[in-house]
């Protein structure tokens, strides 16, 4: 991955046009954390320009994919267990 890539997608999850989210909020080793901190974020926006479910579902699998082979098993697992969490913040 290019320089360039690198900070497109570190721009895009600190600066999205959707979501104010916390800093950091993806370090988190507590999925339920990063779901209801992504859950907040979406539920106050003003800008996003879908479900917030949808708009944090999103930012979390942006996140994910653009990590791609970089995050380790732990972290993913903490990632992809966020995404549970975060269906069921919202009751899904």
């Amino acid at each position: 991955m290019s320089n360039n890539q690198k900070k497109w997608s570190r721009q895009v999850t600190e600066n999205s046009d959707a979501l104010d989210i916390k800093v950091d909020i993806f370090e988190s080793d507590d999925p339920k954390e990063i779901a209801l901190s992504l859950k907040r974020s979406a539920e106050q926006s003003d800008r996003r320009k879908s479900s917030p479910f949808q708009s944090a579902m999103s930012m979390l699998t942006f996140y994910i994919n653009r990590a791609g082979k970089n995050l380790s098993v732990s972290r993913k697992r903490v990632l992809e267990n966020a995404k549970d969490e975060l269906r069921e913040a919202f009751d899904r």
